[in-house]
């Protein structure tokens, strides 16, 4: 029991002679946790650990006192405006809720008690990994055990209402995703922590349940957004119905207004409780951060080169390579760059849905990987921008590499007949080089079609494969209308090549919010979406990859349930030392590529962005994020430049 909790529970004795005691052994206490706040991480308990911030193995790379993220400019004027697109639409400003098309940022006025992520959806801090540092909170205390944890809060803290953001308001948020959150992300958050208590307005403690890793318990509740409670008892809300209204925040903006399916305006708070904080200086430099939506991403462009938004991410390949040739670039109003990525490429790809009897045969899924011809569609529909991605961890110490070794094969080895014999004896799944010169690569189709043939599925004399019912082998491909011409030329490529083989494949192009809720539903055979790529681990690889919630989960679009991916995240998790977790990784990310869950597809080693060139950042910046809405800030002399010269900005 904590100090905090002890003091609570002798304050309820019934002796008068012991509450007067009580009452010195509290003043005492206080004046103990100033003299100890004082000195930084040492607590009355010695074994206690009460910091700053938080990283598993306790090495933050910032001290307590530092001044500011160094790839800041911490004297970076504050002002201006800065927008972007967004295509489709939406009709919920409640990103919460498994129903609905929440809008772009709907959650961007939110904080935790820990920073693990910025406002927009930068990584913060983005120099360093694995590592959060206090926001809501002050300072937090736990035993080397990682047991409990008790966070302090700032008593500054506050909605944007001004109401105060108090303990109950921590314990009430945690216990209403339970409540009311999606099933997947509250029963594996119910399993793990079992216990939220309010220890005082600005204290509270989580516990953890006993027997499972320490991994990712400390940082899942110390990033869990906060809501308000008076509001949502005011107000009678819940979190998984879509709604247009938005409870208060405490974060660095505020909603501003919204038109339905046309712009949603944030608007930075002037009365923003944590503006001087020293994880904040230099950053949240707009005053005024607005999202336009369109119908399609070719509407979208022609908005662009008008000055109608200001920044743009591009993901078309085709677009970027040729589409950048008008009077706003060609007279310097607008700038191109491509800033390096850090992190390894996301693992998109064009994902099977593992419900469907017929991609349960390994064979099948291979076969049809075979009919992605990455080179031709590399050269002649993206340019030879892309770069082939294959690992979960590409480019990383955890790519998994040859046939599995020392103490990797070991670990697999100790996991018993449930791992296929395949995966201890052959080399890693790689990728399958294709010819460029044409779509349809003689060699690969002749290989997916013996291994159709393999698994039952035959060609009969009208060019159609059929199983050993006569049930036709059909794929049905969904994508949104709003989705980039490129994309759809690369899935209708691949769709070709499978018609090829006797496939009937049909793309589906459906209307943005049809298209949410058929993946939603997982009402597809194939689907354009991704995963998650890792350098560490945490609980979170086990919504992603991991069996318990395969049949639900939002986050694990192919349904995956293999034990032995299970084990190996089980691994990674109760590893004791950074050698034992990486060996497990690396044996994750082997067995993720044999099982095959989705087509692997392409990436860029670097981020394009194009914006009107009144914005600027810092010389160097930092691995894991380029951070245009988080550390960017407004250039209003040039900004009066471009005007005068005729630039049309806003």
């Amino acid at each position: 029991m904590t100090r905090p909790a002890q003091a609570k529970a002798l304050a309820r004795a019934p002796s008068p002679g012991l509450r007067i005691w009580l009452g010195g052994l509290a003043l005492a206490l206080a004046g103990l946790t100033v003299a100890q706040a004082a000195q930084g991480q040492e607590t009355a308990q010695p074994d206690l650990i009460r910091t700053y911030g938080y990283s598993y193995y306790g090495d933050l790379s910032y001290p307590a006192d530092f001044p500011h993220y160094t790839y800041v400019n911490p004297d970076a004027p504050q002002g201006g405006e800065i927008s972007e697109y967004a295509s489709g639409t939406f009709d919920s400003m409640n990103p919460y809720s498994r129903r609905g098309r929440a809008g772009r940022y709907s959650w961007a006025i939110y904080e935790s008690l820990l920073e693990t992520g910025a406002p927009f959806g930068d990584a913060a801090p983005a120099d360093v990994y694995d590592e959060a540092y206090c926001l809501l909170c002050e300072s937090l205390e736990y035993p080397p055990s990682k047991d409990w944890v008790i966070f302090h809060l700032r008593p500054d803290a506050h909605f944007s209402d001004g109401t105060p953001l108090t303990a109950d308001d921590v314990v009430f948020t945690h216990n209403l995703f339970l409540e009311q959150g999606l099933p997947s992300y509250a029963e594996a958050v119910r399993q793990r922590v079992i216990n939220a208590e309010v220890i005082d307005d600005h204290t509270v403690r989580f516990d953890f349940a006993p027997g499972i890793s320490r991994r990712s318990l400390i940082d899942q509740v110390g990033s869990t957004p906060v809501f308000s409670h008076r509001w949502f008892q005011e107000t009678g809300a819940r979190l998984d119905e879509p709604r247009m209204e938005t409870s208060p925040g405490s974060g660095p903006y505020v909603l501003d207004s919204f038109e339905v399916n046309r712009r949603i305006t944030y608007r930075r708070d002037p009365d923003y409780w944590g503006r001087d904080l020293p994880i904040n200086r230099g950053r949240h430099n707009f005053d005024v951060i607005r999202v336009e939506y369109f119908s399609d991403d070719a509407a979208a462009f022609e908005a662009f080169k008008t000055g109608e938004y200001t920044i743009r991410n591009e993901s078309n390949s085709r677009q970027w390579a040729t589409g950048y040739d008008f009077p706003a670039v060609n007279n310097g109003w607008i700038t191109r760059e491509e800033i390096p990525v850090g992190s390894p490429p996301t693992p998109t790809g064009f994902v099977f849905n593992l419900g469907h009897a017929m991609f349960q045969d390994r064979r099948v899924r291979e076969a049809i990987t075979l009919a992605y011809n990455f080179e031709w569609t590399n050269q002649q529909l993206q340019y030879g921008l892309m770069a082939q991605r294959y690992s979960y961890s590409q480019g990383t110490r955890l790519e998994a590499t040859g046939v599995p070794e020392g103490d990797e094969l070991a670990l697999l080895q100790s996991l018993g007949d449930i791992v296929p014999p395949g995966l201890l004896t052959d080399p890693v799944v790689g990728a399958h080089t294709s010819s460029a010169d044409q779509l349809q690569d003689r060699r690969n189709l002749r290989r997916a079609s013996r291994l159709l043939q393999e698994a039952g599925w035959t060609v009969g004399d009208d060019g159609v494969r059929r199983n050993a019912d006569g049930q036709v082998m059909t794929i049905v491909f969904p994508y949104p209308s709003s989705g980039s011409a490129t994309t759809e030329a690369v899935i209708e490529s691949f769709l070709q090549n499978l018609r090829v083989l006797g496939i009937d494949a049909q793309g589906q192009k459906i209307d943005p919010a049809q298209y949410t809720e058929r993946t939603r539903n997982r009402d597809y055979d194939m689907v354009f979406d991704s995963y998650i790529s890792f350098i560490d681990t945490g609980t979170g690889l086990l919504q992603r990859f991991g069996s318990e919630a395969a049949d639900y989960s939002l986050f694990n679009p192919a349904g995956l349930a293999d034990p032995v991916v299970d084990a190996v995240i089980n691994a990674s998790l109760m590893a004791e030392t950074p050698e034992a977790r990486d060996t497990a990784l690396r044996a994750l990310d082997r067995v993720l590529r044999w099982d095959m869950i989705m087509v692997p597809l392409w990436y860029s080693p670097n981020e394009w962005v194009a914006y009107w060139d009144v914005y600027r950042h810092p010389e160097q910046l930092p691995r894991f994020s380029s951070g245009a809405l988080d550390w960017w800030w407004y250039d209003q002399a040039r900004a009066e430049e471009l005007r005068a010269a005729g630039a049309p900005l806003h």
